[in-house]
């Protein structure tokens, strides 16, 4: 088995990826770092499908509850503390499987991906209250002026995107399109075996969705919710806008329907998992495996031990 080569486990939501990734790190010896952008967070569970005890089954994970949820926790931190945990697994001898559904944090931590510059929180308040003052088309074209790349694929509504252009220039006087073109001359971080799940049948995909999203409301997400906004986290914060949490705080502050929530979840969470499938589809070196009604982990690591997965190039 060739060293140095990071396994990935990837796909949309509700696909089977922690339950595989545990079974192949129990047959090959290998620890598992979490590829979630909101499992990094403390105190949210139901809601991110962090792994139980009994579902880890001793198997070490890493990247799990690592900051609390009043933090914004960015793909820059992600590449850091994940290539920690990377490099610390092979040093020990063993094999690191990245498991997760996000699929920008993947591609980064491979890639070996530079990032512009550490934002600095000043100029980017500023940004943003001069975006609001100002509006969205000033701001695209305040950001045309100096990179007429990056300004060209946003648009005047991606207050984010733009906001982050501009801040990323007035920090390092580089347009952000120039640093990208130059961080994909860099060769990759690790080599990498990368294997999708998905469902044959994307309605068999959207009904485990569905049921994923009832089993979440059964196990208490309510509640979870509820306590994060009795502990005084911010609507406003990045982890409260993960599916999920968003639909059910806006429901218990403005008053409405936990039902309509739900479905709402349900919606996003389709909607979320058909953009992970686009995502992963222009990858052509991703190996597909394609489930009939349930995932079949015996026929894959069959397949795996036979060298048939493994070897993929």
């Amino acid at each position: 088995m060739s060293r140095k080569k990071v396994i990935v486990i990837t796909g949309p939501t509700a696909t089977g990826k922690t339950a595989l990734g545990v079974r192949l790190a129990e047959q090959i010896g290998a620890e598992v770092v979490s590829a979630d952008s909101m499992q990094v967070y403390t105190y949210m569970d139901i809601g991110t499908a962090k792994p139980t005890k009994d579902e880890m089954r001793d198997i070490p994970h890493h990247m799990i509850g690592i900051v609390p949820p009043w933090e914004d926790y960015s793909v820059a931190r992600y590449v850091q503390d994940a290539s920690k945990c990377v490099n610390s697994i092979f040093r020990r001898g063993k094999q690191p499987i990245l498991v997760g559904g996000t699929g920008l944090y993947i591609d980064s931590l491979l890639d070996g991906r530079e990032f512009s510059a550490r934002g600095n929180p000043m100029i980017r308040q500023n940004l943003e209250h001069e975006y609001d003052n100002i509006g969205g088309e000033a701001m695209l074209s305040k950001l045309s002026a100096v990179d007429k790349d990056s300004a060209a694929k946003l648009h005047a509504n991606n207050k984010k995107r733009i906001v982050r252009a501009l801040e990323a220039f007035e920090i390092t006087g580089k347009p952000i399109s120039q640093h990208n073109l130059e961080t994909k001359k860099i060769p990759p971080r690790y080599n990498a075996v990368e294997i999708a799940l998905t469902y044959a049948d994307r309605a068999s995909l959207y009904t485990k969705i569905n049921l994923r999203v009832d089993d979440m409301m059964s196990k208490g997400l309510e509640c979870e919710v509820a306590a994060l906004l009795k502990m005084g986290i911010s609507r406003s914060c990045t982890s409260m806008h993960a599916i999920g949490y968003k639909e059910i705080s806006d429901a218990l502050v403005n008053g409405t329907q936990i039902k309509e929530a739900v479905e709402k979840i349900k919606m996003e969470s389709r909607r979320y998992a058909k953009r992970q499938l686009t995502w992963l589809r222009r990858n052509n070196s991703i190996r597909w495996v394609e489930w009939d009604d349930e995932p079949d982990f015996n026929g894959f690591s069959k397949e795996w031990m036979a060298g048939g997965i493994y070897e993929t190039k």
